[in-house]
């Protein structure tokens, strides 16, 4: 069943991108036509009515299906803007159960109708937890009120996934913005994140995570042997030019030049949406392939993504660098583990050392080469506005 609701998942959202994107890779609509713009229009309504159909059909069903509703809501990037809109609302309004429904559940598993606040009194089904204020993560206003950094918001977010997913391989798949929050500690002053609804995790197995972590490596140096060996020992086969893309919501081309050297232009981002309509059957055969651990990492991937795209930080330099660190240090503590000697810990103990200072330098280079070009601007603006006119 869970399987079938990721699956459900990614073919929806991949469908609904479809959908959104035809009217504008049909080459005999011409914007400029007043027929177009109608057909325009009428897409629209379509969209939003049928948004408002599966929003009910989430709220009436419930359980799995506002997972689903959730899911898409979060994905800005990819599905119509009637979609995402309309579906947002489950993210922090969803169907609520009765108080009756939750004593009852209560009841069976603990013994008494109004615990008091304690973890020993959480079971399987009953989850007690503090109640904490905070903001949605893609709620700019919100950060702009409280003077929270968006670049050091969504930094935090992505070394805290990456050390789940690479390091621990004990990961929160449920990350759409009503499941995290933000705010200024209370005592600190220093900005946090707060996960919320810990009811959908995944335990990677140690072989899924170590491939993992391989293959983020190779997609990060641009390995393109390695990408293939390992997107196929994670059940991609000769789909895993597809599989590189769906992963790090690329083109191609850009996968083999290499996801950190650009973000992600507005041309790029047009191909992806169009190729998601044109690979629906490729999508679906692959979704079939691989691992359901793989199903719910990329259904954490999109969410996490929608998330950098309404922050605006999607793609930079320093997330997959991020990334990078925690890959070396998951794949150095397991050859040292697996080490038979005190000498041969020592050196992969070194090369780990190494590896992370190669990356601590890349990042101060890019961060001078960010200071020089911010520098010249600078300069040509000042000298700009001393020019007579």
């Amino acid at each position: 069943m869970a399987r079938k609701a990721l699956k459900l998942a990614s073919w929806t959202s991949m469908a609904l991108a479809a959908s959104g994107v035809y009217l504008y890779s049909n080459n005999y609509l011409d914007p400029n036509d007043f027929g177009a713009v109608r057909v325009g229009r009428a897409v629209a309504t379509v969209h939003l009515r049928s948004a408002r159909r599966l929003c009910e059909l989430c709220c009436a069903n419930r359980g799995t299906f506002i997972k689903v509703g959730q899911h898409l809501g979060a994905l800005d990037y990819l599905l119509p803007e009637e979609y995402t809109s309309t579906l947002k609302v489950l993210h922090s309004q969803a169907p609520q159960s009765s108080m009756q429904e939750v004593r009852q559940v209560i009841r069976e598993d603990l013994g008494k109708e109004v615990p008091q606040i304690h973890w020993e009194l959480s079971t399987k089904r009953v989850l007690l937890m503090e109640f904490v204020e905070g903001g949605q993560v893609n709620d700019r206003d919100y950060m702009e009120r409280n003077r929270l950094d968006v670049n050091e918001i969504s930094c935090h977010l992505g070394k805290m996934y990456s050390e789940m997913i690479f390091v621990n391989g004990f990961v929160h798949c449920d990350p759409h913005p009503g499941n995290v929050l933000v705010r200024k500690h209370p005592d600190t002053g220093k900005a946090e994140i707060v996960l919320l609804d810990h009811g959908l995790y995944q335990v990677l197995t140690e072989e899924f995570r170590l491939d993992y972590c391989h293959l983020w490596q190779s997609l990060i140096w641009t390995d393109m042997e390695r990408v293939k060996q390992y997107s196929q020992r994670l059940g991609a086969a000769e789909l895993y030019p597809l599989f590189a893309c769906m992963l790090t919501a690329r083109s191609w081309d850009s996968v083999k030049r290499g996801i950190g050297q650009a973000p992600v232009s507005a041309t790029e981002d047009s191909e992806i949406r169009s190729n998601a309509a044109n690979y629906l059957p490729e999508i679906s055969q692959l979704l079939n392939h691989v691992p359901r651990q793989m199903l719910l990492i990329l259904k954490t991937n999109e969410l996490l993504r929608s998330i950098e795209t309404t922050l605006g930080t999607r793609s930079s330099a320093s997330s997959f660098l991020n990334m990078s660190r925690c890959c070396i240090r998951a794949l150095a503590e397991h050859r040292k583990r697996e080490a038979c000697s005190f000498f041969r810990r020592t050196q992969i103990s070194f090369s780990e050392a190494f590896s992370l200072w190669q990356i601590n330098l890349h990042e101060l280079l890019l961060r001078v080469k960010s200071l020089r070009l911010a520098c010249w601007v600078s300069t040509l603006l000042g000298w700009l506005t001393r020019a007579p006119h």
